[in-house]
């Protein structure tokens, strides 16, 4: 008994012993994970850039432009304020991916609409940064892709009643639009300081320039909403116009489109729109999505007047 005791004596030392050697020999090796983590602060150290950093530094356009007038981004304030709308767009990645795809239902007419007034293109951008393309109210009341105010809406031919509001005709209100645009340009005979009187008036913008004696959007220093205006314009129109650049890929397949829809005039007034929508082979719901203008669960329709009411075929 005593010499087997001794054995098992003899053996545990010496399993302790290869335990301890193990040990020491594992330490002195370096593991991957150290190895990498060292190597990247070694390539900060230097001044390397890792590559493909979440978080990029994007080479913004030299001279950017509103309607064909230069922002002068030149001037520090310009540079850091176009950057910052770059920046809060480019990386609030769902907000412009849904952007973008919605403008596969609208840009088309938008684009068609404003040609056809003479108002060049890039104020289709004044409905992006509005509304999002969606027909949303704001805070104070504002309605619509275009954001018409009610008094202002009635001013550009917009009927605002129980039943209907056409802040939410998505057609009439780009119409309503194009004839405030003209109007504006009438009256400031440039187009950057129009779409910052889209945000704060014509008198708001006619009495900043008058007050600071300058008639520069530019140059003057106004409220944060009004001066980050035009600059979320002229992001949202690089961020568009070149989509890969601030990493989306969206082929034409991935646009959200309209289906094809036909026009029904009603000239009598409808006391139950779910079940004249029944009786039109359609639903309730189709009736809203495609007539949002429609607010009510029935339609009065004057003497003498009429509606044209869209549903899918």
């Amino acid at each position: 008994m005593k010499k087997k005791h001794t054995y098992n004596l003899y053996f545990l030392v010496t399993l302790q012993f290869v335990i301890i050697g193990y040990l020491l020999f594992q330490s002195k090796e370096e593991k991957p994970e150290l190895k990498a983590e060292e190597g990247a602060v070694a390539e900060l150290r230097a001044g390397k850039t890792r590559t493909n950093p979440r978080v990029r530094i994007f080479d913004l356009p030299e001279k950017p432009e509103f309607a064909g007038e230069k922002a002068p981004v030149d001037q520090p304030d310009v540079f850091e304020r176009y950057e910052r709308e770059i920046y809060v767009n480019a990386y609030w990645e769902s907000n412009a991916l849904l952007m973008l795809k919605r403008s596969g239902k609208y840009f088309s007419y938008i684009e068609q609409t404003l040609k056809e007034n003479g108002i060049p293109d890039d104020f289709k951008y004044v409905a992006v940064i509005e509304s999002g393309l969606l027909n949303v109210t704001s805070p104070a009341g504002a309605k619509g892709f275009w954001q018409f105010m009610k008094g202002t809406a009635g001013d550009f031919g917009l009927e605002v009643n129980r039943d209907v509001d056409e802040r939410y005709h998505f057609e009439k209100a780009t119409l309503a639009a194009c004839k405030y645009i003209r109007a504006a340009y009438g009256k400031f005979g440039n187009w950057t300081s129009v779409a910052a009187s889209y945000n704060m008036g014509m008198a708001g913008i006619a009495r900043r320039k008058n007050q600071q004696l300058s008639p520069d959007y530019y140059d003057l220093y106004l409220n944060e909403e009004t001066s980050r205006y035009i600059f979320r314009i002229l992001a949202m129109k690089e961020i568009f116009e070149n989509q890969s650049k601030y990493g989306f890929e969206l082929q034409n397949e991935d646009l959200y489109s309209l289906p094809p829809l036909r026009e029904i005039q009603v000239s009598e007034s409808i006391d139950n729109l779910a079940e004249w929508a029944i009786e039109q082979n359609s639903n309730y719901k189709e009736v809203k999505i495609y007539n949002p203008w429609l607010i009510n669960t029935k339609l009065n329709v004057r003497k003498g007047s009429s509606y044209i009411i869209k549903l899918p075929l």
